[in-house]
């Protein structure tokens, strides 16, 4: 059987294959994009958000998370759960109705649709006759109310959708039942409330747009009660012993109506305009909640005056004399009150406002004075300020660890101790077996550190490089701060803040060392900081150099932004992260390039002009290289800068012409009229330019580009190691950077032993410069050892967390350019393997990253292996240092050309990159290593009424919940696309054009199953992964 194989199949390495390699997309970390809808199950304690791309995301307690995607792609307008039950009911923008429930499945539940309906009225009937406006899921679990536009309210039989035509509550049945004096006014138009009495189940409250309020007999169809109302009315509840209605009004006014046996006035118990007397805008949903001390609350969306305050987007909270408006940042989509789920119980006693946002969630503590906020344990809002870069560490120390969270615990003194009160379900997936951080660099100049162990992104730290620099804004400035007795009582909340102070603050580079607790952030203007990890504040100055990359050459001109200034004299720095050393490159142009080896206490940085290296133990810069290729002027124009010049542009417009001619000619069809355009457009440079060259079938000719390209100097990557760069005796540190021009320079460094650091010099040479013939950018550049490892990280050996590199055998290089991979032996510097990854379709590597997969079968087997993504999106794993192709996924569309240029790989075979501007979709390579939520609800035992506590006291019992299944594809599988939150968002050009805008350099204003859990990072270089 053997002779009929392929050439080169070992069925044993297929296996092995199978045991090492599995794609899966595991979690979606974040704050969904454009959320639409809002829904809160007091029994299961389970939240849902429903967003304008069709998706359903269900969220309990920490590690619970559902989501389901409708197969419509229509927004969801509103979410219900069912009374009691794992189910709810969504209503889509385009009137269907949607069934889900959490079905237990091998231990797990899951979130499936059920079934689909669409109401449909009787023949010839307007549209707006069955145009669904509000719903009502009975308690009795069987049926649903329907209001519609139209006015009238229909019955569905759950489950199956079933129409009850006999029991529709017409606009006509109740106007008969109305007095003489309310027939004559147009009270119905749209149904606006629809509520159930707490106490009698054959009560509703239907409320109409045009004032009037009707609660309805069920069992005898008839009105037993009315209230008409002057003004347009937006919303209406009840008091939850029925004795009371509060209705809410387009002119900012809320009354309280009085239902009861004894009385049927017409006029209101009581009628307020809380922002009054001059105009105000509509207060658009109320409640109005009692509790064991007597006097109630009042929380309302809306209602502020319309001249001053009317772009505001406020909710009221008002009790026992204090009022509170809540200022949020961006609009409200919904909000829902956390009180007593017990329906038997005497009073309310709110303990929680949730109000859904527009770009993030926020939870306020309504028991604790001052109404303070609750941290989220997931749902952050990562984008608060526009993601510009991102980095992942995996394995952190734990000393590092407790010292980072230490220090974001002072910067979180202002939230509320009450435990999460979300926390339904159970998570049944184990703990993580490691530490690990994701970083995020934002355009404001931050750096946030998450926790990404786990299912939960959780917020650590965040670090501002801001009060280094002189800006418009004085960073002391409190811009919520407000006098008491100021009016409206305007309070900012949550951490949304689109906008940035200066542009040029924006993180475009970071690197963390795990070890010494060193950290090196590069920005947009040319700026390189290197902090270090203090647990005390302090006050102290920043020490400035400045790196000339262009060394005085003549003819050259910075045409874009200004540096930065930087701020003179001490500062003070909290606790954290502090910096000690700038190095201002010039010109000020984006960093696009950093490394920083924290035993040799150097930093290196790199930009579109050239690469420099500073020693930050000596303060001192080491060198500075300049790679600009005369042509490059464009380099020079900077990213904010939008001024090209019109030759430069016709001359390369003209250049991409003649090469599509030239691939056009060797793609064209024979036949006479093939031939004729050929020989028209061919010339005597192109004939001698293309040759028949027999290609192997998943490979192409790569065409050698010009050296007059633009930004060929710029730098892609640098890397630091210690290998034989001058002789095979011996072996000393180095620094190597790649070009997008296909060059490579290495330096040699001599970096004196720790007892005369600060007495002697850093020295560096250049030892050696490779030009790549087909001059592709240089995207990797890694050094393994004699045994063909990777060189371990700085201080990896010494906190005996590797193994010492074999420095015996022979040093290889391994050089990844966009097109191809070339292993080149060391010192010699001559070519050994190469790898052609470019396929037929023309992709190009756009990320690499080294991995170590282990066996799912064994546990002391693994490998390393290169992960590459390129820009079509499919992610292939190469074997080191033979070079040979392992699988190949499909894993981002080719048509996300930001998500791509987000993806971080991970040291273990997992990665991250944004489905949206708010969110991380993580996935997984390896069988080993994966991070998935695991979860189970059980509405059987969801009988529990306790509330969360505040402080150190044990919370509520924990329900059972669980989440979506994670999408496996094992090697050479076809992977159905599935209802993935991804698959939706990224069908908005405009959510793409978003995140590119935010992770390209050019910014152009000042605006803008085995479930072991995993670590996430290294990226082709010394240390983890970054973007």
């Amino acid at each position: 059987m053997r002779r009929f194989l392929r050439t080169g199949h070992d069925p044993a390495r297929e296996r092995l294959k199978r045991d090492l390699f599995q794609f899966n997309k595991t979690v979606e970390h974040g704050f969904p994009h454009q959320p639409s809808a809002l829904g809160y199950s007091p029994s299961l304690r389970i939240l849902a958000i429903g967003t304008r791309s069709g998706a359903v995301k269900l969220y309990g307690a920490p590690g619970v998370e559902f989501m389901g995607l409708h197969r419509e792609n229509n927004a969801v307008v509103q979410i219900h759960f069912l009374p009691g039950q794992c189910e709810l009911v969504t209503l889509l923008d385009d009137n269907s109705l949607h069934l889900w429930s959490l079905k237990v499945k091998g231990g797990m539940s899951e979130l499936q649709e059920e079934e689909s309906f669409i109401l449909r009225g009787p023949p010839g009937a307007a549209p707006s006759a069955t145009q669904i406006t509000e719903i009502l899921p009975h308690s009795s679990r069987e049926l649903l109310y329907l209001g519609t536009e139209s006015g009238s309210v229909f019955v569905v039989q759950l489950p199956g959708f079933r129409t009850l035509d006999d029991r529709t509550i017409s606009s006509d049945s109740v106007l008969q039942w109305l007095p003489e004096e309310a027939r004559h006014r147009r009270v119905f138009e749209m149904v606006e409330a629809l509520q159930e009495h707490p106490r009698d189940p054959n009560q509703i409250l239907i409320g109409y747009s045009r004032g009037l309020v009707v609660v309805w007999d069920l069992q005898g169809s008839h009105v037993l009660y009315h209230f008409l109302s002057s003004q347009q009315l937006e919303n209406a509840s009840w008091q939850r012993d029925g004795s009371l209605i509060v209705t809410c009004h387009s002119d900012g006014s809320h009354c309280q109506w009085s239902v009861c046996s004894d009385s049927r006035s017409p006029e209101p118990l009581r009628s307020s305009i809380p922002y009054g007397p001059f105009p105000c805008k509509a207060i658009t949903k109320i409640f109005w909640l009692t509790t064991r001390q007597g006097l109630p609350f009042t929380i309302f969306q809306g209602g502020m005056p319309r001249a001053s305050y009317g772009d505001r987007h406020c909710i009221s909270v008002v009790h026992n004399g204090q009022q509170t408006a809540f200022d949020f940042t961006s609009r409200i989509i919904d909000f829902t009150v956390l009180s007593e789920a017990d329906p038997a119980a005497a009073f309310d006693d709110p303990y929680a406002l949730v109000v859904l946002a527009e770009e993030e969630l926020v939870v306020i503590d309504l028991q604790t004075v001052g109404w303070p906020q609750v941290q989220l344990p997931y749902l952050a809002s990562l984008h608060c300020s526009a993601i510009t870069c991102s980095h992942h560490v995996s394995n952190i120390p734990l000393k590092l660890w407790e010292r980072v969270i230490a220090a974001g615990s002072r910067q979180n003194l202002h939230f509320s101790t009450m435990e999460w009160p979300i926390d339904g379900g159970t998570s049944l997936a184990p703990p993580p077996p490691q530490r690990d951080l994701l970083l995020t660099g934002h355009e404001d100049g931050t750096v946030r550190f998450w926790d990404a162990s786990g299912v939960c992104l959780r917020l650590l730290y965040k670090l501002s490089t801001v009060k280094v620099f002189l800006t418009d804004t004085d960073p002391n400035e409190n811009l919520s701060a407000q006098g008491e007795d100021e009016w409206p009582p305007l309070r900012k909340v949550g951490s949304f803040d689109p906008y940035s102070d200066d542009p040029r603050l924006g993180i475009q580079k970071i690197f963390l060392c795990k070890y010494s607790g060193y950290l090196a952030v590069a920005g947009t203007a040319g700026q390189v900081l290197v902090l270090e990890l203090n647990d005390e504040a302090a006050e102290h100055a920043v020490e400035q150099a400045e790196a000339d990359l262009l060394q005085d050459q003549e003819g050259y001109r910075w045409k874009g932004h200004e540096r930065l200034a930087a701020r003179p004299g001490p500062v003070c720095f909290e606790a954290g992260f502090q910096p000690f050393v700038l190095v201002q490159c010039q010109p000020p142009a984006v960093v696009t390039s950093l490394a920083l080896h924290s035993e040799w206490r150097l930093v290196a940085f790199g930009t579109s002009h050239g690469f420099g290296l500073f020693d930050h133990q000596q303060r001192r810069q080491v060198f500075v290289k300049c790679t600009l290729h005369p042509s490059d002027q464009l380099a020079l124009e900077g990213p904010l800068s939008r001024v090209k010049s019109l030759k430069k542009s016709l001359r390369q417009s003209f250049r991409r012409m003649r090469r599509s001619r030239v691939s056009g000619h060797k793609r064209r069809p024979g036949g006479p009229m093939g031939e004729a355009q050929a020989q028209a457009v061919s010339t005597k440079a192109e004939r001698t330019g293309l040759q028949n060259m027999e290609l192997a079938p998943v490979q192409r000719k790569i065409e050698a580009r010009s050296a007059e390209d633009s930004f060929t100097g710029f730098v892609r990557t640098l890397y630091f190691a210690d290998t034989y760069l001058r002789d095979s005796s011996r072996h000393c540190p180095s620094l190597w950077a790649g070009t997008n021009g296909g060059t490579v320079y290495a330096f040699s460094l001599r970096v004196p032993p720790a007892e005369r650091r600060m007495d002697e010099l850093v020295r560096a040479e250049q030892a050696k410069e490779i030009q790549l013939m087909h001059r592709a950018p240089v995207v990797g550049i890694l050094v393994l050892d004699g045994h063909s490892v990777p060189l371990p990280e700085p201080l990896e050996v010494a906190h005996d967390l590797s193994k010492s590199p074999d420095m015996q055998g022979s040093h290889q290089l391994l050089v990844v350019s966009e097109e191809q991979f070339k292993v080149f032996t060391l010192p010699k510097v001559s070519a050994k393997l190469k790898l052609k990854l470019t396929a037929l379709e023309g992709s190009r590597v756009r990320r690499v990253g080294v991995a170590h997969f282990g066996s799912c079968r064994a546990e002391d087997y693994g490998e390393h292996h290169l992960a590459v993504l390129t820009n079509l999106g499919d992610i292939q794993v190469v074997s080191m240092p033979l070079l040979k192709p392992q699988v190949r996924y499909s894993c981002i569309r080719r048509e996300d050309v930001s998500g791509i240029a987000s993806c971080v790989f991970t040291k273990y075979g997992q990665g991250f990159y944004l489905i949206s501007p708010s969110e991380f979709e993580r996935f997984s390579l390896s069988t080993k290593w994966l991070v998935e939520p695991r979860c189970l609800v059980d509405s059987t035992k969801t009988k529990n009424y306790n509330r969360p506590s505040n402080g150190n006291g044990t919370g509520p019992k924990r329900t059972s919940g669980q989440v979506r299944n994670s999408r496996s594809q094992s090697d050479g599988e076809e992977k159905k696309p599935g209802p993935v939150m991804e698959h939706a968002l990224l069908n908005d050009e405009w959510v793409l054009k978003e995140i590119q805008s935010t992770l390209e350099g050019d910014r152009g204003s000042y605006s803008h199953r085995r479930s072991h859990r995993v670590a996430v990072g290294c990226g082709l270089g010394n240390g983890e992964g970054g973007s």
